[in-house]
């Protein structure tokens, strides 16, 4: 049996390929395909089946389109009711790959309709988990209330993954691989590890949900402290219900031109620097200047499914790029036009003087853009007011505009996108954006 694990940095995203004797299954892949059939050609494999552990809420996955191109059949659980050709795949049900056998076993608690994949061959079991379980954590039940065909509450779902964890892994050895769907720095679940894999002994002896414990205090401990829930996960959840489109003809009909300008909702993935040195007005600077910047969770974060944009990229050598990283989430549905921009009337943002914030800081009003969560673990500023990201749009216009304003988040990052967010929304007021200064007043 061989096992490729793929990952994508920002999203925290691991998929996978399983290999046996020239028969490949893809599990849970991300929106570009083409690194699956370049690994199966690369195996002289061809790709027979396609398995969706649940419909994902943080990416979209290119399981139709693999379908489509290589007549591999899709499977997934009968729960999910998927729009899209498929076999379902439940407690009970296998599939022959060669010498492996993969079965199925319901696991529902992050999603009513979660599997999880058995994968054994000789004395060797591998488990892909999906979003059920992940290296030191489980994911998070709070995602289902508003989206996706099954309608579930939090409560119902963290129930559920009271009883998956507590009995549906029983009966598989300490030794059985563990393979998540994600690690680290995904918003689908909270205290996740940094490894990308362990084995099922190592969780039942570190992971905090195969702890004894009673249920109310695992629901107690799964329910508190979860992350916010960005606005493109339901419309994730939704697209991949149904099967999204394939990617090139859809990201190659975006028109693009150079020296551009536009109006309405603009977002700019330039550098903070540069766009502070003239962007068009009204821009919001949300960052991909390297290749692991979370680009596509602010993306889908700060603009809504209901939305339309234009994005302003730094070169055209990047459209292409740029392009599949907004396919990520199913954004090139919303985006009207990829532009340059000339350096002509452009507007500018204000540059803090760090001295007199630092000996003045009462004639400033401080906002404070991070989450509900590092909030509660501690404030830099006594006098900062919360208005987390994902919320500040909605929330703008109740900062007090007697004051010059300034946003601060935890390393710089965020805060470049909230100081261009209040620029736009709170006319005729100073915003400044304290950035990576902010590292000065831990």
């Amino acid at each position: 049996m061989i096992i490729k694990q793929f990952e994508y940095k920002p999203l925290a995203h691991y998929s996978y390929a399983v290999i046996s004797d020239g028969k490949m299954a893809v599990i849970d892949p991300e929106r570009n395909p083409e690194q699956y059939y370049a690994f199966a050609k690369a195996n002289n494999a061809e790709i027979e089946a396609i398995i969706e552990t649940h419909p994902h809420a943080d990416f979209v996955s290119s399981h139709l389109e693999i379908h489509k191109k290589t007549r591999a059949i899709i499977y997934n659980s009968e729960k999910l009711g998927a729009d899209y050709p498929h076999n379902t795949f439940d407690q009970g049900d296998s599939i022959q790959l060669g010498s492996v056998k993969l079965k199925a076993i319901n696991t529902p608690g992050h999603s009513p309709d979660s599997i999880t994949i058995v994968a054994t061959e000789d004395q060797e079991t591998a488990l892909f988990t999906g979003d059920t379980l992940f290296i030191g954590d489980v994911g998070r039940p709070d995602l289902r209330e508003k989206s996706g065909n099954t309608k579930a509450k939090r409560k119902e779902l963290a129930e559920m993954m009271y009883e998956t964890i507590t009995n549906k892994f029983n009966d598989l050895p300490d030794d059985a691989l563990v393979y998540p769907a994600h690690g680290a720095g995904s918003l689908c679940g909270k205290n996740m590890s940094d490894a990308s894999s362990s084995t099922l002994g190592n969780e039942r002896m570190s992971n905090w949900a195969f702890k004894k414990q009673s249920k109310e205090e695992f629901m107690n401990t799964i329910l508190d402290g979860q992350p916010f829930i960005p606005h493109y996960f339901g419309f994730d959840v939704d697209t991949n219900k149904v099967g999204a489109d394939d990617l090139k003809p859809s990201i190659d009909k975006i028109p693009f031109s150079e020296n551009a300008i536009s109006e309405g909702l603009i977002v700019d993935m330039r550098d903070e620097e540069t766009f502070k040195k003239g962007h068009l007005e009204g821009s919001f600077n949300i960052q991909a200047v390297s290749d692991n910047a979370k680009f596509e969770t602010w993306l889908g974060s700060i603009i809504k499914p209901e939305d339309t944009f234009t994005l302003v990229i730094d070169s055209k050598e990047n459209k292409d790029a740029m392009l599949h990283r907004v396919a990520k989430i199913g954004y090139e549905k919303l985006l009207n036009k990829v532009i340059t921009i000339s350096d002509e009337n452009l507007e500018t943002t204000e540059k803090l003087n760090l001295e007199d914030f630092k000996n003045n800081s009462d004639k400033y009003t401080i906002v404070d853009i991070r989450n509900n969560s590092e909030v509660e673990e501690g404030k830099f500023f006594d006098s900062a007011i919360s208005h987390p990201l994902n919320e500040l749009r909605d929330t703008a216009n109740e900062i007090p505009t007697d004051k010059p304003i300034v946003v601060h988040c935890a390393g710089g990052y965020r805060s470049a996108a909230g100081s261009s967010i209040l620029q736009k929304k709170l006319n005729g007021v100073t915003v400044y954006d304290l950035s990576d200064n902010i590292k000065e007043f831990k």
